[in-house]
């Protein structure tokens, strides 16, 4: 068979990718692939590179999206299955709602893909293809494939090399999706494979696509000393407890880490607790991000607006408390009820969600009423912070000219501010404007 692999693309002016290059390349699609019979001949079609052909030939074309991207996703299965090509939806979005995924799709594959798409491929050659596809367990991740990178175009990707070491989080934030399709057990690969498959990598810059890198500290401190000879230089999501373990720390910089995306999302402990996050303690932060700047490990920040203990003072506190701990970036998101958590459930029950558009759950969107604020000013807090954070005036401030690795800072900067003003200049276009935190208060 022809098999055609779909990754919708972005068409969310703060998170789309510019038609010559993406970030990361679709691990999940790759993976698919090589769990693939070589029998069959698979296309990767990564949207946000390249325009979808619907009229070409395919006996089969599977697609993967978050909830943002799932109308994206039913728009192209329904365009394929038109002209009578089956479709197989999976991802997180398809898991969390399969019915209703089903009403665009031939089948849907519930959770994670192995062990599932071989049995779909040899159903469809049969004839006898099921509507859902789901595991009664989860997948254990030793012998697992190595991703077909052979079917991208390298060039086109900033990050071209990406590798998964580990699957779930041992927290369980109510506004998080991963504990829910990955289940609550922390899992992770055998060391020795993951070496192998950083090895056979082409570059020297990896992105370890982990929820949380040092989930696990034994095995992360495994991971890093086997990292050590490789001389590698790797960037990865991980939990602000890595600055209470000195010995995992020095392990993370010996072994190429360069900059970490570390969820503090708020400077409220009451919200910390409430949404299943105390183990970030706040009066530990500052101290935190200077232990790990002292490694020479870079920060990029992880910050959310909505909480319901946030009021209208809560942009400006968060961004100058960015600012003056000198993090080298920042992500600023809106609190979203996102489908299968327990945000979702308890925002339904206080009757409290006004926007069920899956579009709109970009995090940079508000679906919901908050406790402190208006909509709105949370709308505009929001917008404010991301422009405040990424004036040229804060990226000074910020990263300096002395700052290791300032040349890939200041360029990650800028390519930030310039999604930034497109994405504000749509918003104008809407009405929305951006104050001054001043206003925000009154």
């Amino acid at each position: 068979m022809k098999i055609a692999l779909v990754a919708p693309a972005w068409h969310d002016p703060l998170w789309e990718s510019e038609q010559e290059k993406s970030i990361f390349p679709p691990l999940n699609l790759i993976t698919l692939a090589a769990l693939t019979p070589p029998e069959h001949e698979v296309v990767i079609l990564d949207e946000s590179l390249t325009s979808i052909d619907f009229d070409e030939k395919y006996d089969l074309v599977g697609i993967s999206a978050m909830t943002a991207l799932a109308p994206r996703a039913y728009e192209i299965a329904d365009a394929f299955r038109r002209r009578g090509v089956p479709v197989v939806l999976g991802g997180m979005h398809p898991s969390t709602l399969p019915e209703e995924a089903k009403a665009h799709a031939d089948a849907v594959v519930i959770g994670e893909a192995e062990g599932q798409w071989p049995r779909v491929l040899r159903d469809l050659e049969r004839g006898n293809l099921q509507a859902f596809y789901r595991h009664t367990e989860v997948p254990s991740l030793e012998n697992i494939v190595v991703p077909r990178r052979d079917l991208l175009s390298r060039s086109r990707y900033l990050v071209p090399d990406t590798v998964q070491t580990t699957r779930g989080c041992p927290f369980a934030c109510s506004f998080c999706t991963v504990s829910q399709f990955f289940g609550h057990k922390f899992r992770f690969r055998p060391v020795e494979e993951v070496v192998q498959e950083v090895r056979s990598l082409e570059g020297k810059v990896v992105a370890f696509v982990d929820d949380n890198i040092i989930g696990n500290p034994a095995y992360a401190k495994r991971l890093f000393q086997a990292l050590v000879p490789l001389k590698i230089k790797w960037f990865s999501q991980g939990s602000l407890n890595i600055a209470r373990d000195e010995e995992l720390l020095r392990l993370a910089a010996a072994s190429g880490c360069i900059g970490l995306f570390i969820g503090f999302e708020s400077l409220s402990p009451s919200n910390l607790k409430a949404v299943g996050k105390s183990v970030n303690r706040v009066e530990e932060y500052k101290a935190a991000i200077k232990k790990i700047h002292d490694f020479g490990i870079a920060i990029e920040g992880a910050f959310i607006f909505g909480f319901d203990d946030d009021d209208e003072s809560i942009f400006e506190r968060t961004v100058k408390f960015a600012q003056e701990n000198r993090l080298e970036a920042a992500q600023f998101g809106i609190l979203t009820p996102f489908p299968g958590t327990p945000l979702r459930t308890q925002l339904e029950k206080e009757g409290r969600i006004f926007n069920n558009d899956w579009r709109e759950y970009t995090i940079n969107k508000v679906v919901f009423e908050p406790k402190k604020m208006s909509p709105r000013t949370l709308q505009e807090g929001f917008n404010w912070a991301w422009q405040e954070f990424y004036s040229l005036g804060s990226i000074s401030r910020r990263l300096g000219l002395v700052k290791k690795h300032a040349s890939i800072l200041w360029a990650l900067n800028l390519n930030i501010r310039k999604r930034f003003n497109h994405f504000a200049e749509r918003l104008r276009g809407a009405g929305l404007s951006f104050p001054s935190p001043s206003p925000l208060k009154q």
